[in-house]
């Protein structure tokens, strides 16, 4: 449950207590979030937001869309995340706290 990707709607990346994520199948739940049509900031919420209410379970994600757009969300204090895109890698750990360098 820690992965999930589907060529049609995107691809997902969990951590955090491993058990709630589990319960609520959160990597599924957000790409399904996705099927519905929201877009991965969204999804990203409304999914992490439902483990934190329905288990009081605390975690992260990293999510890209079948197009390429991505979010790094989290519930815990901080999460080390990494993205690269157009040349750019994206990176950061505390909430608001993101770096971009260019990979060249």
């Amino acid at each position: 449950s820690g992965g999930y990707a589907d060529s049609n709607i995107g691809a997902i990346s969990t951590t955090g207590h491993g058990e709630s994520i589990l319960k609520v199948n959160l990597a599924r739940l957000t790409l399904f979030h996705m099927e519905q049509g929201k877009m991965v900031e969204e999804a990203a919420d409304l999914s992490l937001g439902y483990m934190k209410s329905r288990v009081k379970g605390l975690g992260g994600l990293i999510l890209v869309s079948k197009k390429g757009d991505w979010v790094a969300k989290w519930t815990t204090t901080s999460m080390p995340w990494a993205a690269a895109k157009d040349g750019k890698l994206h990176f950061g750990i505390d909430p608001g706290d993101t770096t971009i360098t260019d990979l060249a």
